[in-house]
This record gives C-alpha cells, structure tokens and sequence, in this order.
C-alpha cells in the first residue's frame, strides 16, 4: 500500500475505488512469447491503475487428460513463472484456482442459469471436441460457466481477453444479466479490457494464425523458457515473403508480424523499425528480432530459475493469496446462494 493511500486514511479520507480486473491463464506447461505479450506483460502493467486479481486456471486445466506429475510440476512452474514475469503479490492477489473451492461451487450455480444452445455455439467446444474427440467430456461443455464463476465471484469490472475469448466474455455478460434479472442486482456485468498493442503474436511458420504451443510445428512457436539458440533458431526459420524489404505491407503477414514482434519487445514504432532496416535484407532482420527477444526474456528466465528452486516461497504465496481470494470470492457466492433460496450455512 502506498504511503500516499496510508496518509489519506489516516485523515479519515477514502481512497477513491479502483477498477477491479480479473484474468486466469491455464498451467500449460509452456509460456509462449504470444502468451506473455498479449497477456502476461499486461497483467504487470495493469497492477498499478487496477485492483488485480489473478489465477492459474487448473480447474480449467482436466478437461483435458493431465498425467499427475507433469500436472503438478506445471503448476508449480506456470507459477514461478508468472512471478517471474512481473505479477507482485503485493500488489495483486495471484493464488492457484482449485485451492478456492468457491470457484468449483458458483460454477454449479451458473450452471443452472445457463442455456444448452450458448455453450453449444461455443467455438472453442467445437475445436477442442474435435481435437480429442475420444474424451468429448461434460466438463469441456461447461467449462465456460465455470470461467464466468471465476470472474463473476470478484466482481470483476473489466476482464482482459484475446479475440478468442470475446464469445466467453459475452456468455459471462449475459449470465450474470440473467441472474441480475430474477433476484436483482447480485453480479457485476463486466467489460473486456483488449490490449491495443502486442494483443495476437502470430505462427512464426503460419503468420495468418496465433502463435499457439498446440502447433505440430515446434518452430511455429517461441516459449519464454526456451534458449538463446533455440530462439535464435526459430526465428532465423520464420517464414516471410520474396519482396525482400523490411516493412508493413498486405501480404506480407510473416515480416508485419516480425515487425509487431520487434515493436512489442522494444517499444519502437513501425515507423522506426522499417527506417533502421531500410536496405537491410530479412536474414539481418530475422537476427534482430532474435536478438531483441532474447533479452527481453533473459532477465525473465533468471528469475524464473531462483523461483523455482524456492518452493518453500511459493507455497507461502499462493496460500496467503489463496485465503484473500477465499474470503472475497465467499461474500458473493453467499449472497447468490441467499438470493436463490438456500438456508444459510
């Protein structure tokens, strides 16, 4: 808290409110760069003009078969390397989400209050039932009013997502107006918060598609943790077009996305960046943007190693972040219980 907030309490006066914002992001094993410019970065960033609540999304996590260790060991890591990146646990709440069990039970609730026909138009169901179409689960169906508990149970005003989160955004929308509609107001109804720069990394060998770890093509990707060589190595592979000039162009989706790589790990325009390479050919560029990434993760990465090593440290704060999270999470659950009907506990 700072001394600024501390002097006007102590006066007796009232810091004015901040936006609440709530994010999860599941313990995939693997942080890409897509991963920590369209999101991680920006949770750091929004620390200090919002009142952040953060998760790792492992409930979300099973509808997938998880072998235990490696479950376990990704969490762990997602974790560390979230801290890693910058999310303080001074300024934000950041706990694992099966250890606040109000996520679990609000989610049964909404489930009530929500229609086959919306989660049946999900997209991401459509895909992911496709993809492991031997384990098309109910909780793969439903895992959408599970995401909508996660932010409803904070009161959350704003929610960052990704173009491919607008549809779940809008299904939590429309559930807590729903339920606001029978009992009265219970839910905040929150809005999405869309990054304006550095939103949607693209497949360093797909640049028309998302960077995305589920790529059959390992040199599609870049992950946080990966090495200096590996990543030098992905991107000297990154597709491009014939034209040989560095510069945003229709067309031209793999350098454009080489560009918005360049701009969102070092802060220059696309502009600048086309001007220093000016007669420059790719392989130079290809290099740069190598170079440029590597040291954006470097300092990452070393903390990420001391992290990790410390288990005793992030034991103590997911769970004090856990307790905090508990507590505010369990007034909203009891007041949407309470409205429902049941008998208080």
């Amino acid at each position: 808290m700072s001394e600024e907030i501390k002097n006007s309490e102590a006066q007796g006066a009232q810091p004015e409110r901040k936006k609440r914002i709530f994010s999860a992001i599941q313990p995939s094993g693997t942080i890409t760069l897509g991963n920590y410019v369209g999101a991680l970065r920006n949770w750091v960033k929004l620390q200090d003009d919002y009142d952040c609540i953060f998760a790792v999304a492992d409930l979300h996590a099973i509808t997938v078969r998880q072998d235990p260790k490696a479950f376990r060991r990704n969490i762990l890591e997602a974790y560390a390397l979230f801290l890693a990146c910058g999310i303080d646990t001074e300024k934000s709440i950041f706990f694992l989400q099966s250890h606040v069990h109000t996520h679990a039970e609000l989610a049964w609730l909404l489930n009530c209050y929500t229609q086959f026909g919306e989660l049946s138009r999900m997209t991401q169901f459509k895909d992911k039932s496709t993809k492991h179409a031997d384990n098309v689960n109910a909780g793969l169906f439903t895992y959408p009013t599970l995401m909508a508990a996660d932010i409803l149970l904070y009161q959350a005003d704003l929610v960052p997502i990704g173009a491919d989160q607008k549809q779940h955004l809008e299904l939590a929308r429309n559930i807590a107006d729903r339920f606001n509609g029978i009992y009265g107001r219970t839910f905040t109804v929150p809005d999405g918060y869309i990054p304006k720069v550095g939103a949607r990394i693209k497949s360093l060998q797909d640049p028309t598609k998302k960077m995305s770890k589920s790529d059959e093509n390992a040199n599609a990707w870049v992950a946080i943790l990966d090495k200096p060589e590996t990543i030098m190595k992905k991107f000297k592979r990154a597709v491009t077009d014939s034209e040989a000039k560095v510069c945003v162009g229709e067309g031209k989706d793999g350098i454009n996305n080489l560009i918005g790589i360049m701009s969102a790990v070092t802060g220059k325009t696309d502009e600048q960046i086309t001007a220093e390479f000016e007669g420059k050919g790719y392989g130079d560029f290809k290099v740069a943007v190598a170079e440029a990434v590597i040291e954006e993760v470097r300092p990452i990465q070393e903390r990420f190693d001391k992290l990790i090593a410390d288990k005793a440290y992030l034991e103590e704060q997911y769970r004090r972040s856990a307790e905090l999270a508990t507590k505010i999470s369990q007034r909203t659950l009891d007041k949407a219980m309470k409205k429902i009907g049941y008998v208080a506990r």
